[in-house]
């Protein structure tokens, strides 16, 4: 994605968490595709890229992130912890709920058209190992999954009240280079492969995940744009696999061992998540990027950084 985008190309565009590692992606890909971007983050970027450093709790902040000169705002700044979220409900509460209300409602103030939030399938809750769908009705499990249904609704009203373009990018677990700091899975699998550790699988490892790269995600991201979705969009690589079978494609990337060892699953995680990108097809996004290719950038980036 190095071409500009007619659609973007030219346009000022605000990424929250921009310093983050989807914030990262979206930021490099937004500049490349012609846009003018700024970032609101608590951390400074790595890029001479103009930020606004500091919490979006505090309303100075959303004051002079959020102006009138935007065509849009890509919300990915959010506490996205699952475990973090049981066990401190009501920071997530204000991290999540709190910030994206007053992003909405300073977007509207100032007139700024267009609004996607990084939303998640973990709002539908547990549907077994049914296809999970734009349709299915929200019955999140944790209150991580709630926020998001919460932000899903306003982002809602306030496309219908005030003509805003409003669309929830359901990401499935997103997964690229720039992981280096991250705790999730795929980075814990790199690292044990670098140090010959073991894998910790929560339960037995037959949990389907769908995985997709951090690239593909701007891809989707930039189509929604074009074709000024609104509403619930899933974003993945329309394909699950299980735990066990993603530590396979680990070897396969990274030409380690990688041994094994069971620990006791986790309150509040999906048995599953299978979905359906039907929708995101409808506007022209494809997945482009394999597992097992994905695995390998993100394993180069991590061999890389050994060496330094």
């Amino acid at each position: 994605m190095t071409a500009t985008t007619p659609a973007l190309d030219g346009a000022t565009v605000l990424v929250t968490g921009g310093s983050g590692f989807i914030g990262g992606a979206v930021v490099a890909r937004l500049i490349a595709a012609g846009a003018g971007v700024r970032i609101v983050d608590r951390n400074p970027s790595d890029t001479d890229t103009p930020t606004v450093l500091g919490d979006l709790r505090e309303p100075g902040v959303v004051e002079r992130a959020v102006t009138a000169d935007l065509d849009g705002i890509v919300h990915l700044a959010a506490r996205t912890s699952v475990l973090e979220s049981v066990a401190h409900p009501r920071q997530t509460t204000e991290h999540n709920v709190g910030v994206t209300a007053a992003l909405l409602e300073r977007a509207r103030a100032v007139g700024v058209p267009r609004f996607f939030l990084a939303s998640t399938n973990a709002v539908t809750g547990d549907v077994g190992t049914r296809t999970i769908t734009e349709d299915i009705p929200l019955r999140p499990l944790t209150p991580y999954g709630a926020t998001k249904a919460a932000c899903e609704m306003l982002c809602s009203g306030y496309g219908a009240s005030y003509g805003m373009q409003t669309c929830a990018l359901r990401l499935t677990n997103v997964y690229g280079t720039g992981m280096l700091h991250k705790d999730s899975f795929v980075p814990r699998l790199m690292r044990a492969a670098r140090s010959g550790e073991v894998v910790q699988i929560y339960g037995d490892g037959t949990q389907r995940r769908d995985l997709v790269n951090s690239d593909d995600v701007c891809a989707a991201l930039f189509r929604a744009w074009e074709a000024a979705a609104t509403g619930p969009l899933i974003v993945g690589s329309g394909r699950s696999i299980s735990v066990l079978e993603l530590v396979e494609a680990g070897r396969e990337a990274t030409g380690q061992e990688l041994p094994v060892k069971h620990v006791e699953a986790k309150p509040g995680e999906m048995p599953a998540v299978i979905v359906s990108i039907d929708r995101a097809r409808r506007l022209g996004y494809e997945p482009k990027v394999p597992l097992v290719e994905g695995l390998r950038r993100v394993w180069d980036e991590f061999r890389a950084a050994a060496v330094h």
